[in-house]
């Protein structure tokens, strides 16, 4: 399939929002011909920074491999070109595959009719060649084939990652509404915390967000906690090449420097996070407590705060207010010298929060359309402020 040496294209997913910081960890990792498209950065790379990028990067979704594309008008073409792929040369009969499909346009306007259609030329072509075939698995499949078909043009690809990547495998329980690992990740990596200086989620829920936040400064690996990626079931899977790049990121993994906070009002939701925190072995490395926010005392500035309270959906409007205020109350009398962030997509109840923000970015979680806002919190006026920074 892919020779070690061979430079190849690599799609990595996202979340809407998150295109620039995952371009920023690609380059890091060493990527070339980054390219940001919507949901998604492209770049080239081999076989190890394909590993390197399922294992490593925090704010991705899912690695694709672009293997074929092709012009099609209708379905009989599509089978056709999905049978002149030799598919015994990714995965064996005895093996399991699952298709996915994304259409668009007016040629093709079901995408499950794309997904059997798909998954009948493989199992033909199989059939054909050796008399029998392989399984479907829609769930652990030992090869995930994406189909993306958009007007005429067909894509297909390969899912080197296996279930999304969001899925750290650290979570033991979740509370209400929590917030997912990689949007957790992109939020602090967008606030431009590198683990330099103390972190606070004062509404921590089931501790995602802290529990990044120390992966982040310790330099663990987002797949860390994971046993199984997709490309391990692949035939050319190199394991050697994989425990090279096992190796030398945990050569990498260091001590927390900085003091990280976590708390919430809820004693159930203290008691996920703790539970969470410990699965990733990481409760030691962070201070959890069952405050409410108003009287949480912060570690010493400077420092990043990180916050996803409720929004309009879980909330009554007049409760909503109350507690956007009650935050802004809380950030101004308790974190002098800190900047603090606040996701949410209720852009009525962040201007209750009462604070003048430095910066505002449009981020999703899931369907929902959110604003990621930066408040910098300062002893006196905001004039007081921009004056003290301009004579320094």
């Amino acid at each position: 399939m892919i020779p070690s040496t061979t430079y190849f294209r690599i799609i990595v997913k996202t979340f809407a929002g998150l295109e620039p910081v995952l371009a920023d960890e690609i380059s890091t990792l060493g990527g070339q011909q980054i390219e940001p498209i919507n949901r998604a950065v492209a770049f080239v790379g081999d076989k190890k920074l394909l590993y390197r990028a399922n294992y490593e990067l925090r704010t991705a979704l899912r690695v694709l491999v672009p293997i074929a594309k092709f012009n099609i008008k209708d379905e009989n073409q599509l089978y056709d070109a999905i049978q002149q792929l030799n598919w015994h040369e990714y995965f064996g009969v005895d093996q399991t595959f699952a298709v996915d499909a994304v259409v668009g346009g007016s040629v093709f306007t079901h995408s499950q009719y794309v997904t059997h259609k798909t998954k009948d030329a493989i199992v033909d072509q199989f059939r054909n060649r050796f008399g029998n075939r392989p399984s479907i698995n829609t769930l652990r499949p030992d090869l995930r084939v994406h189909i993306h078909i958009q007007g005429n043009e067909l894509n297909i690809l390969l899912d080197s990652s296996g279930e999304s990547l969001h899925k750290r495998g650290y979570r033991y329980q979740v509370d209400k509404a929590p917030i997912n690992e990689v949007l957790a990740a992109g939020l602090i990596l967008l606030s431009g915390w590198k683990g330099d200086s103390n972190f606070v989620d004062a509404m921590c829920g089931s501790g995602t967000i802290p529990i990044e936040a120390v992966m982040i400064a310790m330099h663990i690996p987002a797949g860390y906690y994971r046993d199984r990626f997709g490309f391990m079931s692949w035939k050319d899977f190199d394991k050697s090449l994989w425990e090279e790049v096992w190796r030398e990121a945990g050569e990498k993994m260091t001590d927390c420097s900085v003091k990280i906070l976590a708390s919430d009002r809820s004693g159930r939701a203290v008691d996920i996070a703790k539970n969470n925190m410990q699965k990733a072995h990481v409760h030691k490395d962070i201070l959890l407590l069952k405050k409410d926010m108003s009287v949480l005392i912060p570690p010493p500035a400077p420092g990043i705060a990180i916050m996803n309270p409720p929004y309009g959906q879980r909330l009554e409007e007049k409760d909503l207010k109350q507690l956007y205020s009650g935050i802004g109350d809380s950030l101004k009398k308790q974190f002098t010298g800190y900047k603090a962030w606040i996701i949410s997509s209720d852009i009525a109840a962040l201007k209750h929060v009462g604070l003048k923000p430095s910066k505002r970015i449009t981020v999703f979680n899931g369907p929902l359309e959110c604003r990621f806002v930066e408040y910098e919190l300062f002893a006196g006026t905001h004039k007081d402020h921009k004056t003290n920074v301009s004579t320094r």
